[in-house]
C-alpha cells in the first residue's frame, strides 16, 4: 500500500479537524461568539466597496511616508496659481478684497492668503469655488484659461 500516492481530499473535511475555514463575521453577536471561542480575529479595510469607482489613494500615500526615511514636503498649489488668484481678484469689476472673495468661496481670508502666497495644500472644494468666482482654471494643464466661455461665442 505504500506504493500509492497520498489521497487528495476535496470538501469540508480537507483542512482537517483542527483548523477552521476563514469566514466573514456579520453582526455583533457573531463577533462576540468568535471572541469567546478564542478564534483569531482580523480586521481589514476594504478600499473599493459599493458603487465607488476606485479606492482612495490616501492609504498609499501614508504607506509611502512611513517607509521613506526622508522628509517629504507636502504638495502646495504653487506660486503660479497664487499670482493668478491675486491678478484675477484685482481684475474683477468691482475689485474684490481678500475677505470678500473668501466669503464668496465659503472659506477664511487666512486660507485664501495661503493660496495667494502659493503655500496652501490644494483642497479641491476651495479650488473649485475659486475657479467659479474668478472664472479662471486653477488646476490641470489649462491653468490661466477662462473656465466659462463668454456668452457671445457660439463656437
Amino acid at each position: 500500500m505504500s506504493d500509492w500516492e497520498p489521497a487528495v481530499k476535496i470538501g469540508s473535511k480537507a483542512r482537517g479537524g483542527a483548523t477552521q475555514k476563514e469566514t466573514v463575521v456579520r453582526g455583533k453577536g457573531a463577533l462576540n461568539a468568535a471572541q469567546r471561542s478564542g478564534a483569531i480575529i482580523g480586521q481589514e479595510k476594504k478600499f473599493a466597496v459599493g458603487n465607488a469607482a476606485k479606492g482612495n489613494t490616501e492609504g498609499q500615500r501614508q504607506k509611502k511616508l512611513d517607509e521613506n526615511p526622508d522628509i517629504i514636503k507636502p504638495k502646495t498649489v504653487g506660486i503660479k496659481v497664487g499670482k493668478l488668484i491675486q491678478e484675477k481678484r484685482n481684475e474683477l469689476e468691482p475689485k474684490m478684497t481678500r475677505d470678500q472673495l473668501a466669503k464668496k468661496c465659503n472659506t477664511t481670508s487666512n486660507i485664501l492668503g495661503q493660496y495667494e502666497a502659493g503655500t496652501a495644500q490644494p483642497d479641491q472644494k476651495i479650488l473649485d469655488a475659486l475657479e467659479r468666482a474668478l472664472n479662471v482654471k486653477l488646476r490641470g494643464a489649462a491653468i490661466g484659461e477662462p473656465k466659462f466661455k463668454p456668452k457671445g461665442d457660439k463656437k
